[in-house]
């Protein structure tokens, strides 16, 4: 069996006789960007269209917020395609993936460096922004905090502002549901993982990530004072959507 590479997610590929709640930890940022290009189906897509995005949404001298910014791979895809006076500022809570975030956000121009915070994003305040990024960090926030935080968001996005909102999400069908969840996990085998790591890694997650349906999101979002919604991008039972101020 060939070495597993030092950048490459084998968290779960040993038996576990407890399997903890998921954690962003040291052990998770080492191997992140590998676990989530092989774990969320659409994502590199996701990644290489918010560039896109930026460049039609972005304001001058105003702000784009990535909540949960993980190791900067948003900031990373939006910098080259919007005007140099705009700011960027990534937030997360967890310091290792800062760390790693700087040393991503570190390669870009010196006129596209990003402030970065340690910071509970429900705390984060937000101003003069024309985007704000939330990619698969709302799943982590308890429900009932939820709408409180898109509330505030869209306080924060100047005229025209959007929120980029992308979620792992559930069905009310059950038989749509349980094919989903089917094609996933074959999305994760095709990508070499073993049903071991598989089942021990949904194990892990199932307590800290709470996956809501489409119109649950939707309704969230008006309810929070967003004018509307539209789903750009679906894979399987991963969703992203446009939210306009």
């Amino acid at each position: 069996m060939p070495k597993a590479r030092p950048d490459e997610d084998k968290i779960y590929a040993k038996p576990r006789a407890q399997v903890e709640n998921f954690a962003f930890d040291s052990q998770v940022a080492d191997v992140f960007d590998d676990m989530i290009r092989r774990s969320v189906p659409g994502y590199a897509m996701t990644l290489s269209l918010l560039g896109i995005i930026a460049q039609r949404y972005a304001q001058p001298q105003t702000r784009i917020y990535d909540l949960g910014c993980s190791l900067g791979a948003g900031i990373v895809a939006m910098a080259p395609a919007v005007v140099s006076n705009v700011h960027f500022v990534g937030i997360d809570n967890s310091q290792a993936m800062l760390d790693r975030c700087q040393q991503n956000v570190a390669r870009l121009q010196p006129t596209r460096q990003a402030e970065l915070h340690c910071q509970d994003i429900q705390e984060t305040p937000i101003e003069n922004a024309s985007i704000v990024v939330l990619n698969f960090t709302l799943q982590f926030i308890p429900k009932e905090r939820r709408e409180a935080l898109l509330a505030r968001i869209r306080q924060g996005l100047t005229p025209g502002g959007i929120l980029v909102l992308s979620e792992k999400i559930q069905f009310e069908d059950d038989r749509i549901q349980n094919n989903m969840t089917d094609l996933h996990h074959d999305f994760k085998r095709a990508n070499g993982y073993s049903d071991l790591e598989i089942g021990q890694k949904r194990a892990a997650l199932e307590k800290v990530l709470v996956p809501e349906t489409l119109a649950t999101h939707q309704t969230r979002l008006q309810r929070s004072g967003f004018s509307r919604s539209e789903t750009w991008l679906q894979c399987f039972n991963f969703a992203s959507l446009l939210a306009f101020k």
